[in-house]
């Protein structure tokens, strides 16, 4: 069996196999791993794709957008973040990250955690990391939060 790392601590105990999870995680996650098909990453060749589910139980989901001026690119939970908020949808209840990492399981950048936490942080909310193999498959279970315990917020 594999480790599973989560903030450098051993983690095995929140990677549930795919097949036990509720069906409406199990549709976000499928829904991450079609989004990452449309992939645009021609400098890494690592596609991620990510799906965000609001509280009126709409899915929006994206993809990573590299570009030749690196920083000008965009990660996939963003992106994904991005579509919603353009529709006016600031209350994210589920996110799911698809992407194909050896020995690890592929989790938001800071930059996305950051981003992410912006919309959780009255209410944190699941985040389900997998990879895109068929189902089944297993998945890392964790929140906003417990990635990013100490997030920035101005004071509103």
């Amino acid at each position: 069996m594999s480790k599973y790392y989560l903030n450098g601590a051993k983690d095995e105990a929140n990677v549930r196999e795919f097949d036990t999870l509720d069906a409406p995680v199990r549709e976000l996650i499928l829904a991450a791993v079609e989004a990452r098909k449309h992939a645009y990453c021609p400098y890494s060749n690592f596609a991620v794709g990510a799906a965000i589910r609001t509280a009126d139980g709409s899915i929006y989901t994206g993809c990573n957008i590299e570009n030749g001026a690196y920083t000008a690119g965009i990660c996939a939970e963003r992106t994904a973040a991005a579509k919603a908020i353009s529709e006016g949808k600031r209350d994210f209840v589920a996110c799911a990250v698809v992407a194909q990492q050896e020995g690890s399981f592929t989790t938001p950048c800071g930059v996305c955690r950051q981003f992410l936490a912006e919309f959780g942080a009255k209410n944190d909310f699941p985040l389900y990391a997998a990879k895109p193999n068929s189902p089944p498959f297993r998945v890392l279970c964790t929140s906003v939060m417990e990635l990013l315990p100490k997030t920035f917020l101005f004071e509103k």
